[in-house]
């Protein structure tokens, strides 16, 4: 990564280093892999009460958009509350919600392109071949990247205080950060050793993206993505949404939209609507991904209750039943894409009401895989 290795070499990397000494005084911290690693989950005591999906999404207040399909016939397709409350605009399949982390399911198959592209080999190249300067470069994979099996300390925390603080950091200002954070304590663990969701491994997955392309990140999703599968609805999210096409975000009833945009660059920057993610989860369970291909990115044999990382995209196993999914949480919203090929289901759920608590998220995803989408033994 030629053109990031210049700039953290350049007069903004002591300032940079400033900052990140001032900020990580503040928050010294390790992601927590209670939700996202591989853990068991015991949160099934509020499914009991309900008799299906409809009943769930009202029960626990979600707010947005659903679509569940199963064997092609709709079990819910429908908005729920309002996209805007001071205007009365309803939910729409066409409008516009910022989708949080399940842009990452996007840059993952950007690097996929790449690979069919031969712009890389394959996803065993470690980083010190694109950055002969990157920190432990040497030990870790794209592939490492990509499951979040790197080690690589989240910046998400460090550059939200800096942001908070007057700094002003672009996607390689953020790289520059990262580099510091592994200087000053290390990775987190050694690559391969374990698993640990880092919102750095996708913003380097992205600049690597925009380094090899020789585009940048979001013309090159655009080009390879979205106008292949006539997603127009799709597109890089700004600080501030335009409220005439996107729903209003809110968090606790209060109004809560903004975001620093440069702060989640191929990590969570993209808007979207129910449409264009229900088009793109069709494909990828269908044939973006040649068979070979979902094999290296869907993590495979996953104990039942279990949960698992493969390459941008998640595996829940229970029982017969496995679900390929990704969620997103950001400012005023939450989302989740995923699909069940055992019943060639999708799931496509888009929310303008933050849910910091995932309660929502975990229990709609309970309750399918143990009553609308469970496989006979």
């Amino acid at each position: 990564m030629n053109s990031v290795n210049q700039k953290h070499k350049n007069n903004n990397y002591k300032s940079l280093t400033k900052i990140v000494n001032q900020t990580m005084l503040l928050v010294l911290f390790t992601i927590t892999t209670l939700l996202l690693s591989c853990s068991n989950d015991d949160d099934n005591a509020l499914i009991n009460t309900h008799s299906n999906i409809e009943d769930v999404l009202t029960n626990v207040g979600f707010n947005g958009y659903a679509i569940v399909t199963k064997n092609g016939n709709d079990l819910v397709r429908q908005g729920f509350g309002l996209a805007n409350v001071s205007t009365d605009m309803p939910q729409s399949y066409d409008l516009n919600y910022r989708i949080g982390s399940v842009t990452k399911t996007l840059t993952a198959a950007a690097i996929m392109q790449l690979k069919r592209d031969g712009l890389i080999n394959n996803l065993n190249q470690t980083l010190n071949e694109f950055d002969d300067e990157f920190p432990n470069g040497n030990q870790i994979t794209i592939a490492h990247l990509l499951s979040h099996q790197s080690g690589i300390p989240d910046y998400q925390f460090v550059v939200e205080d800096a942001h908070e603080q007057g700094a002003n950091l672009d996607e390689e200002d953020i790289y520059d950060v990262i580099i510091e954070m592994i200087a000053q304590n290390g990775l987190n663990f050694a690559p391969g050793a374990s698993k640990e969701y880092s919102n750095s491994n996708f913003l380097i997955a992205a600049l690597l993206i925009q380094n090899l392309s020789q585009m940048s990140y979001h013309d090159y999703i655009e080009q390879n993505i979205f106008i292949p599968l006539s997603m127009t609805d799709t597109h890089k999210g700004s600080n501030s949404i335009n409220t005439a096409a996107h729903a209003q975000g809110y968090n606790y009833g209060n109004v809560n939209s903004t975001y620093p945009m440069s702060i989640a660059f191929g990590v969570g920057d993209v808007s979207s609507s129910p449409r264009d993610m229900e088009t793109w989860t069709h494909a990828v369970k269908d044939n973006w991904f040649t068979d070979a291909e979902k094999n290296e990115i869907f993590a495979q044999n996953v104990p039942s209750g279990f949960l698992d990382f493969g390459l941008g995209w998640f595996t829940t196993q229970e029982e017969n039943t496995t679900m390929y999914w990704h969620g997103g949480d950001i400012n005023g919203y939450w989302s989740m894409i995923g699909f069940v090929p055992e019943h060639d289901a999708i799931i496509v759920l888009l929310s303008n009401h933050q849910d910091d608590t995932g309660t929502q998220r975990s229990t709609i995803i309970q309750q399918l895989l143990t009553h609308e989408l469970k496989s006979s033994i």
